[in-house]
């Protein structure tokens, strides 16, 4: 039998409890990895090459933009899709974080069902670049 490889998501909250709910969500279909601060998510993206990035705002030291405006500095992380989860709901952040290159902006609390859609609508989308 043929295993197939699961894609893997990289998962970026400072608060333990959004990355426990966001890794029983998601870990049924994926391969889950967590990072709680931005350093620490940039570190963990170039070893492991994630698929997908779901990544907070507001975080300490580093927050979302500046992790997101390093991963797209990156020849080997800029194509990696990059969806903001944030409790940050307001026109103004959402545009600065689609004008940084964000595939997508998605509010706390989250929908587990709309999350997982979006979630496959941006890996398929993709893998559909890649072909």
């Amino acid at each position: 039998m043929v295993e197939v490889k699961k894609n893997s998501i990289l998962i970026v909250d400072d608060e333990s409890s959004n990355i426990i709910a966001l890794t029983k969500t998601l870990s049924p279909e994926y391969t889950v990895r967590a990072a709680i601060n931005g350093r620490d998510a940039i570190n963990t993206a170039k070893k492991h090459l994630p698929d997908l990035i779901l990544l907070d705002i507001v975080m300490p030291e580093m927050d979302g933009y500046a992790v997101i405006t390093e991963l797209k500095n990156s020849n080997d992380l800029k194509d990696i899709p990059v969806i903001f989860l944030t409790a940050m709901a307001d026109p103004e952040n959402e545009a600065r974080g689609l004008k940084l290159g964000a595939a997508d902006y998605i509010y706390k609390p989250f929908s587990q069902e709309l999350l997982l859609k979006r979630v496959e609508m941006h890996l398929q989308s993709n893998r559909n670049k890649k072909t």
